[in-house]
């Protein structure tokens, strides 16, 4: 697949709520995930089966999703990007508006980087 087949692909399983599913069938096994400094899953996270379990726990904290919106992706050569926004329900903290930017990048058609920016 090419970098703009994955990243399409990425946008629809993530508005469709396969966040997990994603996970499975586009990211490489050496994946490095990379959030902002303070998050509790940890700011940086290296293998599949790891980013999985970061993004299931995230998942698993969530009582409701009350809105959301994911962007088409903008892809340069090997990396695409997209702006996330939720309102979502935490279990730990409550009901969170957030909007973050994700870049990934892609190599034989798989996701091996991915980062996250927002506001802690």
């Amino acid at each position: 697949m090419s970098t703009q087949d994955v990243a399409n692909k990425w946008a629809q399983m993530c508005r469709e709520g396969k966040n997990l599913e994603c996970i499975q069938e586009l990211y490489g096994e050496n994946v490095t995930s990379k959030e902002m400094p303070g998050v509790p899953y940890g700011e940086v996270v290296n293998g599949k089966d790891n980013v999985f379990e970061k993004s299931k726990q995230w998942l698993d904290n969530v009582v409701e999703f009350h809105g959301g919106e994911i962007s088409d992706p903008v892809v340069a050569d090997n990396h695409f990007t997209s702006k996330m926004s939720f309102d979502v329900t935490f279990k730990d903290r409550g009901r969170q508006q957030m909007e973050e930017v994700c870049v990934f990048e892609v190599n034989d058609g798989k996701i091996i980087n991915e980062q996250f920016f927002y506001t802690m």
